[in-house]
Parts: C-alpha cells; structure tokens; sequence
C-alpha cells in the first residue's frame, strides 16, 4: 500500500466535478486568489444538484459537531472536511494553524463571529468581536491568517446545519480560546479529532 492509497476519499454523487473545480481554483495564484476562487468554485458546487455530499454528513452527532475528511488531494495537499453541526453546536474562539481556509454553507444557517487580535501576553490574547453573519446554503467565506480567529455555531433549536470546509492541508490542530476576564482569552492547544466517514 502506498502512502496516497490511505488518503480519505470518499465517492459520493458529483465527486469528480467537485475536485477537479477545487484542483482548479487551488492553482490560481498567492492565497488571496486561490481563496477568491475557491469561495466561487464552493458556492457554485453547492448549488449544483450534481454534487451530493455523502449521506454520513447529513448525522449529527450529539455531543460535539462531526468533522468528516471526505477528501484529500495527494497531489495538491489540501483536505476538504465536512463538518455537521447539530442544534446548538459551535466552537469556541479558536485559529487555523497559520492554514488558509474556504467554508461554505452546505444545508442550514450557520452564526459566525469573526475576531480581531487586539494584544497578547504570553498565553492570553485580547480578543474583540469584529463582526458576525448568518450565512444560509450557497453561501461561504475565507480565512487567511494572520485574520483566522473566529466562531461557528448553529443557532438553530432544532435543525442540523453542514458546512464544507476545504484546507490548504490537513488541519490537525488548532489554537482554541477559553474566556479569561473581559476580552481576555487564554490559548488551549487542541488536537482535532476526525468523526468516521462512511
């Protein structure tokens, strides 16, 4: 077995369209341009009726939001996750490990704040809110850092939210932000976990 035959990819309707726009937009220059791109590429793949996310995206899980690998370029090295967010789900303040990033609202309504860093000190950074949307199907955003702190949450009571995250690579870890005292936070390092895709 070679090391690319371990690599997720799951098939799903619309599989082959999906990367070969992705693989398209990921060539299109510095990161500002692959992120423009990609931000169109995802909203045009999620209005196409020929792309279908695997069925698993569509279950919550009921303790933490599920975040599914579905794909992993072996020649382009970005990773597309799928992440199901169930009522109330979200994260907290956290970064992107230096990773651009496009998300995309798949189904549902999604909250998400974006944050500025004000100051650190040491392991607490001074954080404030710079602003937040309600982002519906169709619709997505870009992180490029050093601007990659943000929040994600499903403000729905009762219906499950899918996002499509796709990043430059895999994003194993990140930086999480517990609340300290006013718009203080303290960094907690945080393995990221990936929920079984089928």
């Amino acid at each position: 077995m070679t090391i690319t035959d371990a690599l997720p990819d799951l098939d799903f309707p619309g599989h082959d369209k999906l990367v070969a726009a992705i693989d398209a937009a990921v060539v299109a220059g510095d990161e500002h341009a692959v992120t423009a791109a990609l931000r169109t590429t995802l909203c045009g793949m999620i209005r196409d009726r020929d792309v279908q996310l695997p069925s698993c995206v569509h279950d919550a899980i009921d303790d933490h939001y599920a975040r599914r690998e579905i794909y992993r370029s072996p020649r382009l090295g970005y990773s597309v996750v799928a992440m199901t967010w169930g009522p109330g789900q979200g994260t907290p303040v956290h970064d992107h490990c230096g990773l651009w990033c496009v998300e995309g609202v798949w189904d549902g309504e999604l909250e998400i704040t974006q944050y500025e860093l004000l100051e650190r000190d040491g392991e607490n950074f001074r954080f404030r809110a710079a602003g937040g949307m309600h982002a519906g199907p169709g619709s997505a955003g870009s992180l490029i850092p050093p601007h990659e702190y943000h929040t994600i949450r499903n403000a729905s009571r009762e219906s499950v939210a899918v996002s499509l995250h796709i990043y430059k690579a895999p994003m194993e870890a990140c930086s999480m932000f517990v609340p300290n005292e006013g718009e203080w936070f303290a960094r907690v390092a945080k393995t990221l976990q990936t929920d079984e895709a089928a």
